[in-house]
């Protein structure tokens, strides 16, 4: 297949594609412009049938669902979406295509992992395979969809994976479904050969353009949607609307539907999306096998309209708004004989499809809803202040009156008799990415915050974010000052505008893992509309995330490097009498640890020589995953919280670490130790002569989208913090 090089495709998105064609003044219209139907835009509507999950075979688990919620549609045998209107001897049929490229289950392996396999031929795009790494998806079971996630290489050990530049395929996926053995696995309600399909919300970018799997063809049946309901009172002969099962094995839920109808006179096809928009009448000769069956009834020609799209085959295949416009219209015209005049469109939304299955003992100990909370709230290095005015709005209010933040935005708690100092750490930030440079056609250059996965995030959704008005510059902050305006800011801070969402751009021919370069986004407005919009560079750019039960008690999303670390800090502080602390003890949360511990060594150099000992409160990366060697830093998930005793940047002192196993062993506490890659906060305070000793809990697929933990060890990790920092 004929494949764009990115700067071309990115171009050819600009030049060619029809929004750009009714641009304003020479830009792209922003979203407030986007046509409306009653109270959603176009692009809403068709956004909705993109984000429709239908794998091919396996139709049949979803449209009668589907038919329930849609007057006049019925799902037929064959898993077929059907709406006949009109009567008379002439039948036309009009068609889309329904289902979209997936995986089925082909194992499920003893430690409760499924492998995976392409049904059919899938995608042919070259990276479909290896833009499933990390992301979270959904596994169609008979019972309702469950969450899983594909496992990814942890980004702290990359110097282990560094000749692996090979083009991830479909025989290298491994799926996480939160389960500790083959039983588990099916304890929820999983099976082989169920269907796996990507977790996405519906995307609308900021100029109108709706992005998504199989894109194109998704807006060819949210257009054959508002054509039924056009036709339907209006018809003066015979159609029938069918939106089509396995289009990826050549259209058999059509064919299969034509082959036993009593006859059918005409075709109308809604093609998937190609590189270039096309209308033509075509020969049923080149319909392999569904031609013969058109042949066979008496259909010498089909008319086929094919949309344009953005890198089509990807997981975020762009399509304009005015192209399901387009489908609208010439299909429309095609039933010129049907209608005497063709209305304005009532385009429809799709149907909403079941949220995934959650079981009973989610909010283990309480830290499930806080974690959750706090996944979801976008904050890379530089740009806190959401996970800040969090943690002062949720901390005690005994911790409320006492916090502190610097002029940098660090966040301080201290507490207890002046001695024997302990600093617990945590930090606000993830890893993402900034905008850099804007460029005339709207695509953005971006630095990496931290040790971002470049393959993670390309051709994946992207947010731009802004920073609330007035919020301080850490960027000229030290952290000497402390700064009672930063607490009253981050307590009152109006709320920014909302996020503008795009799309980071892929490669559309790869023979090698990772990106050139690096990674770009494309809101879908040229540069002069963007800034026009608020976008200037130094912006926060990340992507859409959820935080969502994995299995019985683990859990998945972005950020848990270093959400679950504030999560056990804010529960923990909520169980301590502060007048009853044998020693001072100061509950920290640090910025900027993604990009080089800045934030905590402002800290270090305000109180790190008066400190005995800091314990930072970060991930300990696991190996215990199947794409890592189990020979260092092996800690089950599962198993309870690690101490991480040794990492790249220092090792615990023994005695040290004698004193936090007999406080764990005393409270019944489970405890894993080992060594891990990486480094922690508590590093800049080793050269003040406080020793840093991390308080972890194992993680899975470190700095990626999917990261994985098990609630339970947040849980104990809780109980842990509370123990030290209560001892005598």
């Amino acid at each position: 297949m004929r494949r764009r090089a990115m700067d071309r495709t990115v171009k050819g998105a600009i030049s060619v594609l029809a929004l750009q064609v009714a641009a304003i003044q020479g830009g792209v219209a922003p979203a407030a412009a986007v046509q409306q139907t009653g109270e959603r835009s176009v692009s809403e509507h068709v956004a909705s049938w993109v984000a429709l999950d239908v794998p091919p075979g396996y139709e049949g688990r979803v449209t009668p669902a589907l038919a329930a919620a849609m007057p006049g549609w019925t799902a037929d045998r064959w898993g077929n979406l059907v709406r006949e209107v009109g009567d008379g001897d002439l039948h036309t049929v009009v068609a889309c295509a329904l289902d979209e490229p997936a995986y089925a289950a082909t194992q499920i392996t003893d430690d409760g992992y499924l492998r995976l396999h392409r049904i059919g031929r899938g995608s042919g795009h070259d990276l479909w395979d290896q833009q499933f790494e990390a992301q979270q998806v959904r596994i169609l079971t008979r019972d309702g969809p469950v969450t899983g996630v594909i496992a990814r290489t942890n980004g702290h050990f990359a110097a282990q994976h560094r000749e692996e530049t090979s083009v991830t395929g479909p025989d290298d996926l491994w799926l996480d479904v939160g389960a500790e053995s083959a039983a588990e696995a099916r304890a929820l309600g999983i099976e082989l050969l169920d269907p796996v399909v990507r977790h996405l919300p519906p995307w609308v970018l900021a100029g109108g353009q709706i992005a998504g799997p199989s894109a194109g063809a998704r807006a060819g049946c949210a257009a054959l949607a508002a054509l039924a309901e056009s036709v339907d009172a209006r018809a003066s002969t015979r159609v029938t609307f069918v939106m089509s099962a396995q289009e990826e094995f050549g259209w058999v839920g059509l064919s299969s539907r034509v082959a036993r109808a009593d006859h059918v006179d005409e075709l109308v096809l809604l093609a998937p999306g190609a590189d270039a928009r096309d209308a033509a009448t075509v020969s049923t000769v080149r319909l392999g096998d569904f031609g013969e069956v058109l042949e066979a009834r008496g259909i010498e020609n089909v008319i086929r309209f094919t949309p344009d799209v953005l890198s089509p085959g990807s997981h975020m295949e762009v399509v304009e708004s005015s192209t399901a416009e387009w489908l609208y219209t010439e299909a429309g015209a095609a039933l010129g004989h049907v209608v005497d005049e063709l209305p304005e469109p009532t385009w429809v939304t799709a149907p909403a499809q079941p949220d995934p299955r959650q079981l009973d003992r989610f909010d283990v100990g309480g830290v499930g809803a806080t974690l959750r909370d706090l996944v979801e709230i976008h904050a890379a290095s530089g740009h806190e202040w959401e996970v800040r005015r969090y943690v002062l709005e949720n901390l005690p209010a005994w911790a409320r009156d006492l916090a502190v933040v610097d002029d940098i935005g660090n966040v301080t708690v201290a507490a207890g008799p002046d001695r024997d100092t302990t600093v617990f750490m945590a930090h606000l930030d993830e890893v993402g990415y900034e905008i850099t440079e804007i460029g005339a056609d709207g695509v953005v250059e971006l630095q990496r915050l931290g040790g971002a996965l470049n393959t993670a995030w390309e051709g994946q959704t992207a947010l731009v974010h802004f920073d609330p008005p007035g919020t301080p510059s850490t960027a000229s902050g030290t952290g000497d000052d402390m700064a009672p305006r930063w607490k009253r800011m981050s307590l009152a801070a109006a709320a920014p505008s909302p996020p503008l969402p795009g799309v980071f751009l892929t490669r559309d021919d790869a023979d090698r893992r990772d990106p050139p370069g690096g990674v770009r986004a494309w809101f879908g407005v040229d540069g002069q509309e963007l800034r026009a919009l608020g976008v200037t560079e130094g912006l926060q750019v990340t992507s859409h995330k959820e935080g969502l039960r994995l299995g019985t008690h683990r859990f998945v999303g972005r950020g848990l490097d270093d959400r679950a670390g504030t999560t056990a800090l804010l529960r923990a502080i909520r169980r301590i009498d502060p007048g009853a602390l044998p020693a001072k003890v100061i509950f920290a949360w640090s910025v900027h640890e993604e990009g080089g511990l800045i934030g905590a060594a402002a800290m270090a150099r305000r109180f790190g020589a008066s400190t005995t000992r800091i314990f930072s409160i970060d991930t300990f990366v696991s190996s215990d995953t199947p794409l890592e060697s189990p020979h260092f830093a092996y800690t089950p998930l599962g198993s309870g919280p690690v101490f991480r005793a040794i990492e790249n940047s220092g090792v615990s002192p023994v005695r040290e670490r004698d004193r936090v196993l007999g406080i764990a062993e005393a409270e019944g506490i489970p405890l894993q130790t080992g060594l891990t890659q990486g480094g922690t906060d508590g590093t800049t305070f080793t050269y003040w002569g406080a020793p840093n000793q991390g308080l972890s809990w194992p993680g899975r697929y470190s700095h990626s989208p999917g990261e994985v933990l098990d609630l339970r060890d947040l849980r104990r990790l809780v109980d842990l913090v509370v123990a030290v920092a209560t001892a005598g």
